[in-house]
């Protein structure tokens, strides 16, 4: 049995985390936690400081999530979570290289200096294939619970397979009209989970 969402189809993720739906955090979550944390370890921390890192980050998310708008040209909720990443990253190694014991001089410096080379100073540098596919990855898993497997099904064929209507028609039992429809709910549905995020 198919669902509907249960907020109105204007809805988007980014607003239903902001009033704090449970729900929209955990899809959230499993989107861009493994996103933040590729960053902080492209920044050079390791597994256990890129950790503390994207809980930093969400933290911050969290309290802030309300107040991003995305309504200008170029703005993208990815690039918005890369600003505070980037700045986040920055404090860890402020905090490590200049921290309780007061490292400074000439290495210190340098560690700060290869860390500001090494991050690209806009979300356009990370704006790569391979998030964008891992973010539409984690989006289908979340939402094809919501389909039946013959819908999932003719999608697949059609939209990721690129196989002709009437075949997929003809091997699933379906109408071609069916295929068609089934794509089109679930390529509507994805828009809906991804809208402002990608």
């Amino acid at each position: 049995m198919e669902t509907q969402t249960s907020d109105s189809t204007s809805s988007s993720l980014l607003a239903r985390a902001a009033r704090h739906d449970a729900d929209a955090w955990q899809r959230m979550s499993d989107l861009y936690v493994p996103l933040v944390y590729s960053w902080a370890q492209r920044g050079g921390l390791q597994a256990s400081d890129a950790a503390d890192v994207v809980q930093e980050v969400f933290r911050v998310v969290a309290a802030r999530i309300a107040s991003f708008r995305g309504d200008r040209p170029g703005d993208s909720f990815r690039g918005w979570l890369w600003g505070i990443t980037k700045n986040k990253l920055r404090e860890h190694f402020r905090k490590t290289t200049f921290g309780e014991a007061a490292a400074g001089g000439t290495a210190a410096l340098e560690r700060l200096k290869s860390l500001a080379a090494g991050l690209p100073d806009d979300s356009s540098a990370l704006d790569d294939a391979s998030s964008r596919a891992f973010i539409m990855r984690k989006a289908m898993q979340a939402v094809r619970i919501e389909f039946e497997e013959t819908t999932w099904r003719a999608f697949w064929r059609s939209a990721v397979e690129d196989q002709a209507t009437a075949d997929i028609a003809a091997d699933l039992g379906l109408s071609v009209a069916a295929v068609r429809q089934a794509k089109y709910r679930v390529l509507r549905r994805l828009r809906q989970e991804l809208q402002g995020l990608v």
